[in-house]
């Protein structure tokens, strides 16, 4: 025998599920939910089989080809307009040249099938219809038949008054090729509203028969969760996929887990699933092909398609997401939301239950999604924040995407530029630089492939080898697991905001340049580099004061990155440097909020051991740490505090500092008879001003110390701060207790993008005219007894308040104060973060 499969519908009451696929590809357990008809025919065999297309046919027939895979022959017949259940089939009439079945491609089922086949055949039936028994009747087809089977009576979607019977057409039917004569060619016709009725009317034989067994028609969301929850349950007579690797847990091929993972089966992982530490996984939970689910997350009774990611501390109870969703951390989504392809969730939102959100959109960060959302993009504001452009590796930030930003990054730089690329030694990352060299070169430029390094080995060689700019890929000092792109200009600092937006807009039009067949050089790899860096770092102190010194430190560093530089760099310099060790496993690279958290670890080991300072230095060097010899720690704005003294001590007359700097830089200036520059808090405008303030001093004997280095190569801060320390012959606790004592306080407040505006203008107005407030970066205003600073934040939906004050009381009662005003500028509906 012969089928048919129809499977041109396009489930709209799935949707947004069926957004960009027909329903019989959405997947049930991992497969297209027609795979399992596919095997079900199979296994009562058939091998001819025809499928009936209408609604996106080539992710059909692209997707099951001619069918040798699954040991059968598949033809298909599409239809130009729509052509009802019957004229479908109709449209395959060439092809049914004996009995034959048809079959939703849509449904789930376990049926017996060749007792149906011979029920007919026993019957000598036109047309025999499977029904079943449903409990409840009413969203379905009922069929009323006779003693012996033969059918009387249909009743079509019944209120409960007509309820005669509890028996349902499922929409399998066999039937003989002399059906097909009462179907019209080319108009739409159904068999259920049509043909069926039209055969009963003329006394053909017409038969049902009650199949035991599972069905289910997947017919809107609801059922489409429940259908796996019944599979899962072994509701569904036909095999689980994958290898049960333990009880009630169901994997594919390499599958990662952690050990320290719960998962409470019956659970499904398809092919390559990565299970974090901590995450806990409940019963009744799909887990699609690809998926990666990070420390600490907990999934519910959820379906994921293939290759969704879910960040750490994520929340999903009782929801569907589909190919490719982005759940950051902290984010929550609660019972029956379904959450469209290529969806992303920004940290710390809560999606409310029975939302649908259609593909491609973003919900911000700290939102509370209360109504589904159709309309709108996914397209974020801008792609640059404080410092380049970041991601989560290989989810946010993939291959693709950098060759793309490198391509519009060298448009914007002008006609063949000249561009260092360089990564930090992760895999990541270098996966990332390759990617970055690609899209470079395809735009004409002359790429410098540097050794892999630190980002101040990266700005370095950006003006040692005249560049017109760089590249530098580093695992991200700020977010765990995500790589960040540094952009650079030809003086080694960031580039400017107008630059960031060029190379944005190029990117969003796709319209940056393509090198000609000429064009497109090899690299050039430049080995010497780190060599040179070193050399260059070495020649700007005195040697021999610190060799006579003997300073020694206790230090935190990643013995894989920036240890390669600051152990040689000790050795040199004759500084004795004992590594501080750190409890259990540690997994290289760790954000910088993990080392400022390990300071008490080496104050303990500077004090017991006697040592000259302690050192935590990340592993891009570029945050740096100190702990002085009475074991105080000396980070933030004390650091800075302390650079600008030594910039003082060394030569006087300017400093410069970030607006948010404390007034004892202030006050240490008035000391010494200078002048302090404050800059904007963007790492463009900081690195800018102090390149300036650095060529006005000319060719700099290597005594005088360049404020760009402090600032932004933590390599070049310790051994600039350990030669002031040899030649002064003093200790760094006496040079910290030159810097007077302040109290400062940092706080943020929510606030949606959109209100940002209208919370600087409305400070601003309140204030009037008055000479205590500052414009330079945000609004600062300054009290009798302290100032405070509120800013806007270019990466998150809030506003940041710094303060200080004479006392931390002061401090910490500014800070508060305008949380106050910020949040009733803001209001209370908006607090919550509504999307």
């Amino acid at each position: 025998m012969k089928a048919i499969i129809m499977a041109g519908g396009e489930g709209s009451r799935l949707r947004p599920l069926t957004c960009g696929i027909p329903k019989p590809m959405v997947p049930v357990m991992n497969r297209p939910i027609m795979t399992s008809i596919i095997n079900l025919l199979r296994k009562h065999n058939f091998t001819d089989i025809g499928v009936t297309l209408q609604y996106i046919p080539e992710a059909i027939s692209n997707y099951f080809g001619n069918g040798s895979d699954y040991n059968i022959n598949l033809q298909y017949f599409i239809e130009e307009t729509p052509l009802g259940t019957a004229g479908s089939v109709k449209n395959a009439e060439q092809f049914l040249d004996e009995t034959f079945l048809v079959i939703s491609g849509d449904a789930l089922t376990d049926f017996n099938l060749s007792d149906a086949i011979n029920y007919h055949k026993s019957k000598g039936a036109m047309a025999t219809l499977v029904l079943t028994k449903v409990p409840c009747p009413l969203e379905y087809g009922v069929v009323i038949t006779g003693e012996h089977g033969h059918i009387k009576q249909f009743l079509e979607k019944p209120s409960w008054g007509e309820v005669f019977s509890d028996t349902v057409n499922t929409g399998i039917y066999i039937l003989e090729p002399e059906v097909l004569d009462y179907v019209p060619a080319g108009q739409k016709f159904d068999f259920s509203k049509d043909l069926f009725p039209l055969l009963l009317k003329q006394g053909r034989p017409l038969f049902g028969v009650v199949l035991d067994g599972y069905w289910c028609d997947i017919g809107d969301l609801r059922q489409y969760i429940q259908s796996h929850y019944d599979y899962l349950s072994g509701a569904v007579g036909l095999k689980l996929p994958g290898k049960e690797i333990r009880p009630g847990v169901f994997a594919g091929r390499d599958v990662h887990i952690a050990d320290s993972a719960i998962i409470n089966g019956p659970v499904l992982l398809g092919d390559g699933v990565i299970i974090g530490k901590g995450v806990k996984i409940d019963q009744f939970t799909v887990i699609g092909p690809g998926c990666t689910i990070q420390d600490g997350a907990s999934i519910k009774r959820s379906v994921l398609w293939n290759n969704v990611f879910v960040a750490p501390g994520v929340n999903l109870r009782g929801a569907v997401l589909a190919s490719r969703v982005q759940v950051q951390s902290g984010s929550s989504v609660y019972e029956g939301a379904v959450i469209g392809n290529d969806t992303i969730i920004k940290e710390r939102c809560v999606v409310n239950p029975d939302i649908k959100l259609w593909p491609h959109k973003m919900v911000e960060t700290g939102s509370v999604v209360r109504e589904s959302m159709v309309w709108g993009s996914r397209a974020p504001r801008r792609i640059f924040g404080l410092e380049g452009v970041s991601g989560i590796a290989n989810v946010e930030m993939t291959p693709e995407l950098a060759s793309r930003i490198a391509a519009a990054f060298a448009d914007a730089l002008g006609a063949r530029p000249r561009i260092c690329l360089s990564s930090d030694v992760y895999t990541p990352s270098r996966l990332i630089r390759d990617a970055l060299n690609c899209g470079l070169r395809s735009a004409g430029a002359q790429v410098f492939q540097l050794s892999e390094g630190v980002t101040p080995m990266h700005r370095f060689a950006v003006r040692r080898l005249e560049c017109d700019g760089g590249l530098h890929v580093r695992i991200s000092p700020r977010q765990p697991g995500a790589i960040n792109i540094v952009f650079t200009n030809k003086n080694g600092g960031n580039i400017s905001r107008s630059v960031e937006r060029k190379v944005e807009n190029l990117l969003a039009r796709e319209d940056f340049k393509r090198a000609g067949f000429a064009q497109i050089t090899e690299s050039r790899p430049v080995p010497e580099i780190m060599e040179n860096y070193m050399q260059f770092l070495l020649h700007n102190v005195d040697k021999n004061a610190i060799r006579s010194m003997g300073l020694s430190m206790a230090a935190i560093y990643d013995p894989d990155c920036s240890g390669k530089y600051l152990k040689p760099l000790c050795r040199e310099l004759d500084i004795s440097l004992e590594r501080v060790n750190i409890d259990g496993p540690v997994r290289w690279p760790l954000p910088w909020s993990e080392y400022k958290e390990m300071t008490g670890r080496v104050a303990a080991a500077v004090t017991e051991r006697g040592l000259s300072m302690g050192v935590i230095m990340d592993s891009g060097a570029d945050h740096l740490a100190l702990i002085d010899n009475r074991g105080r720690t000396v980070q933030d704005n004390l650091l800075v505090s302390l650079t600008a003294l030594l910039v003082l001590r060394s030569q006087g007359e300017t400093v410069v500092v970030p607006v948010t700097a404390p007034r004892a830089v202030d006050l240490l200036a008035e000391k010494f008879g200078a002048r302090v520059i404050r800059t904007k808090t963007a790492v463009q405008d900081f690195y800018e001003k102090l390149v300036y303030q650095d060529g006005l001093a000319g060719n700099r004997p290597a005594s005088q110390i360049s404020q760009a280095l402090l600032h932004f190569d933590a390599l070049a801060t310790l051994i600039k701060i350990a030669e002031y320390l040899s030649v002064k012959k003093t200790d760094l606790a006496s040079l910290v207790d030159e810097i007077p004592v302040f109290f400062m306080e940092n706080k943020k407040a929510a606030v949606p993008w959109a209100t940002k505006g209208t919370v600087i203008r409305s400070l601003i107005e309140e204030m009037g005219s008055s000479d205590n407030m500052e414009l330079l970066d945000g609004v600062k205003v300054y009290h009798p007894e302290g100032w405070a600073l509120v800013l806007p934040d270019p990466e998150e939906p809030v506003c940041r308040v710094f303060s200080e004050g004479s006392t931390m009381e002061i401090a910490e009662s500014l800070a508060d104060f305008y949380i106050d005003k910020i949040n009733e500028i803001v209001g209370p509906v908006h607090k919550t973060g509504q999307a």
